[in-house]
């Protein structure tokens, strides 16, 4: 009697910049479908994040990688060690407020070699173990802010734009290759993004914001479905909308007053 082929259980799903927020709520999703994970963040925090994840019984490697630097994606690859992945999250990501002639260059570098260079190295190193084995499910975490030029925020807003793009993109030239991409465009969330990037006295940090868990099980969801995008909430969906039809130089202005710094109540606001 010929041998039976066994049939996969410990499927594989990888998921950046999971330490906290919607990237941990993403590899929360993956695990209560019953994969296994790699996960890796440029914060300790990341073991934290495993071991509360091990307690639901899900396999866990964590691995402390600053995936701005080929070095931090080779880790994550190496940590694979030849098995296949069945899904990447690809969520690492920083923000940076502030005007972009005030801000520190090297910080303006480590936001685009994270949000770009490493999500694209990240990308392309997974994505051809996808492609090899025709299956494979994508998720690229961009953002609403990617419709909008981001005044006192332009280089993150920038450095979304350019993933929402690529996102569609990628899909199209994997079409019919087994592997389907998805683009995740939350709004503001409730996680440490507006700490981080110094954001919280402005209009943006101090506004409602989404719950991760949520958002994360709205783009958990599109991307088991294959869909190519996934736009939380009816305010972002409208929001995005409007984007599409309003003039750049009108979009930059109303954005200047969500994100520029807002001066305490005791002084007289600037001239």
């Amino acid at each position: 009697m010929p041998d039976t082929p066994l049939r996969r259980t410990n499927l594989l799903a990888v998921v950046t910049g999971a330490s906290s927020g919607i990237g941990y709520e993403l590899a929360r999703c993956c695990a209560q479908r019953g994969y296994d994970l790699v996960i890796a963040a440029d914060e300790p925090q990341i073991e934290i994040a495993a071991a509360q994840l091990r307690d639901a019984g899900t396999e866990v490697t964590a691995l402390l990688a600053d995936l701005s630097t080929p070095d931090g994606v080779g880790q994550v690859c190496d940590a694979l060690d030849g098995r296949r992945v069945d899904v990447l999250c690809a969520n690492a990501g920083r923000g940076l407020g502030h005007a972009f002639l005030d801000q520190d260059f090297a910080d303006i570098q480590r936001v685009v070699e994270t949000n770009v260079t490493g999500t694209l190295h990240m990308l392309h190193r997974v994505g051809q173990m996808m492609r090899a084995q025709r299956e494979g499910r994508i998720l690229i975490t961009g953002s609403i802010a990617g419709f909008v030029p981001g005044t006192c925020q332009a280089v993150y807003n920038a450095t979304k734009a350019f993933l929402d793009s690529f996102s569609y993109a990628l899909r199209h030239e994997l079409k019919d290759s087994g592997v389907s991409v998805t683009c995740l465009m939350p709004g503001a969330t409730e996680t440490d993004f507006f700490e981080r990037a110094d954001l919280l006295d402005t209009r943006l940090g101090q506004q409602k914001k989404a719950d991760p868990a949520e958002v994360a099980r709205i783009g958990f969801d599109a991307m088991m479905r294959g869909e190519g995008e996934a736009v939380p909430g009816w305010q972002n969906k409208l929001r995005a909308a409007i984007a599409m039809v309003t003039p750049a130089d009108v979009l930059a202005g109303q954005h200047r007053r969500m994100a520029e710094p807002q001066a305490p109540e005791d002084e007289p606001p600037a001239p």
